[in-house]
């Protein structure tokens, strides 16, 4: 997943895997992937959508719902060709799958992913992070005389915030291992 559009793709395909939603169902459910601080909106949501449509990996029809709003509402659910690229990204573990927020996206479909590319996505995002901290550890090592102290600080939590997600990493990688 080389782009955000991508990211989106798979997610949108990951939670339509699961059944047909309406748009606003399935907004709901991207914001519980993504985080309530990464607001994911109609203007980007719909494009996407007409994207997938246009690619014949995901199709719409309407509904109207019993009950409520006699409103006719436009339902998407997964195409067979959309649930083979579904499952074709779940089994790829390439080094963009390690990538911030290609990693959160991908771990929030993990169960459908083969377990052998779970450990290589998460041993990729371990060595990733490892790396980033080598360079926080070397920053703040050698930080010039009257540099900013809230950058110094910015470091700082930077450094902590990847060496708790590298423990973490560890024991995700050391249970990976263990169920194989």
């Amino acid at each position: 997943m080389r782009s955000r559009s991508e990211s989106l793709e798979f997610a949108l395909l990951g939670v339509l895997s699961q059944g047909p939603l309406h748009g606003y169902e399935l907004r709901k459910r991207m914001t519980a992937i993504y985080g309530p601080f990464r607001a994911l909106s109609f203007s980007v949501l719909y494009p996407q959508l007409h994207r997938m449509l246009e690619a014949g990996v995901i199709q719409e029809s309407l509904s109207t719902q019993v009950g409520g709003s006699r409103r006719s509402r436009i339902v998407y659910a997964i195409t067979p060709e959309g649930r083979t690229r579904f499952e074709s990204i779940s089994a790829s573990s390439e080094p963009d799958s390690w990538e911030d927020e290609s990693f959160e996206v991908r771990f929030a479909f993990f169960g459908p992913t083969p377990q052998r590319n779970r450990l290589q996505i998460l041993e990729g995002r371990h060595h990733k992070l490892d790396e980033k901290a080598k360079i926080l550890r070397s920053e703040l090592e050698k930080s010039p005389e009257g540099i900013d102290r809230y950058l110094v600080e910015w470091r700082r939590h930077s450094l902590e915030s990847a060496e708790r997600e590298i423990a973490w990493l560890q024991e995700m990688i050391n249970t990976e291992r263990k169920s194989s």
